[in-house]
């Protein structure tokens, strides 16, 4: 006879099991189904065609960041942590802003890397330009949003990572920075092996990275389809129940408010650097302003649980207040001048 005092409810253990994105966007839906019930079938076929559209740019950037991973190329991100200082930080910005690894991956190598003696200026250059721009990010920023606005936001990237890392470096001898890790952060020396190594550009070569390459092309598919439809509904929900009104008082219009709205509500707000370039076209739309919009992906990318999480596991508070701060700057100055221009 089974024991049932030892088995899970059932309810818990199909919430721990269930997709989150996909609970959320059904219950939109739902919601959409029990007082819209005429609007739904509009709602969806919204999501559908602007996925139909995304698709092409979707299937790229998914065969980019695949190759990348299949080649080997993530190990040309260590290059950025070697010379003087000063070209550190301007290369783990430059790198950090287009290179296609989220935060969480390079936890290990960032920490090996701060216990051996790389400077945290370069760390910090590293860590606020990383989680705005990628290859994949690009393609479906330039495709949502245009390619003015996926290049003015790369150039934010790296330029958040020059101001974080020449920040620090400043203020290198104040209190903030001395002694900037916590005392379980120490190198490991499997998890950085995916770091080293020379590329292997033709990598159908070998039978293991062709199978990194499928592997990864599946993973990366269904990660960004899945943020993507995501999205699409809440932007086929924000447009058709959303006033427009409402957007234009809260985000709209000319001067620093929008751009200081937008950076402060970028990181509660943020759910996806992926599922926000449909939100801020839908929101654009309805009249955010364009310098709101790049204070928000700024301020929302850096300061996202994932991309937050990988800082505050390795450093001290004080630390990790300078790094939220240097995003708040950042996604201000960027915002500001993108308003400009």
């Amino acid at each position: 006879m089974t024991d049932i005092s030892t088995t899970p409810p059932l309810l818990p253990r199909l919430w721990k099991k269930s997709d989150k994105a996909l609970l959320f966007a059904g219950t939109v839906l739902l919601a959409i189904a029990v007082f819209d019930p005429s609007g739904l079938p509009d709602r969806v076929g919204f999501a559908l065609r602007a996925l139909a559209e995304a698709a092409p740019f979707l299937l790229f950037a998914v065969l980019a960041t695949s190759y990348v991973k299949a080649s080997g190329a993530e190990s040309l991100l260590s290059r950025a942590f070697e010379g003087r200082e000063v070209r550190m930080i301007v290369m783990a910005a430059v790198i950090g802003g287009i290179s296609p690894f989220c935060s969480c991956q390079v936890i290990p190598f960032i920490a090996g890397a701060l216990a051996v003696g790389v400077p945290l200026t370069a760390v910090m250059a590293f860590w606020l330009s990383s989680p705005l721009m990628d290859p994949a990010m690009f393609i479906i920023t330039a495709d949502g949003l245009g390619l003015d606005f996926a290049i003015g936001k790369t150039v934010a990237a790296v330029s958040v990572g020059l101001l974080g890392g020449f920040g620090v470096k400043i203020l290198a001898r104040t209190a903030i920075f001395t002694d900037p890790l916590k005392p379980r952060a120490a190198p490991s020396a499997c998890a950085t092996a995916s770091l080293r190594g020379t590329p292997e550009w033709r990598f159908w070569r070998d039978g293991k990275r062709i199978q990194r390459f499928r592997d990864n092309f599946v993973e990366n598919l269904l990660f960004l389809g899945k943020w993507l439809l995501v999205a699409y509904i809440l932007e086929a929900a924000m447009i058709a129940y959303v006033p427009s009104e409402w957007i234009a008082t809260a985000l709209g219009g000319e001067g620093p408010r929008p751009v200081l709205v937008g950076a402060l509500i970028g990181a509660p707000a943020y759910l996806n650097g992926f599922a926000a370039v449909p939100l801020m076209s839908g929101l654009l739309e309805q009249g955010m302003a364009k310098g709101a919009a790049m204070s928000f992906m700024v301020a929302g990318g850096i300061t996202c649980i994932p991309a937050a999480v990988a800082v505050w596991a390795l450093v001290k508070p004080r630390v990790f207040a300078s790094y939220v701060g240097f995003a708040f700057l950042g996604a201000l100055l960027a915002g500001t001048v993108w308003s400009l221009i």
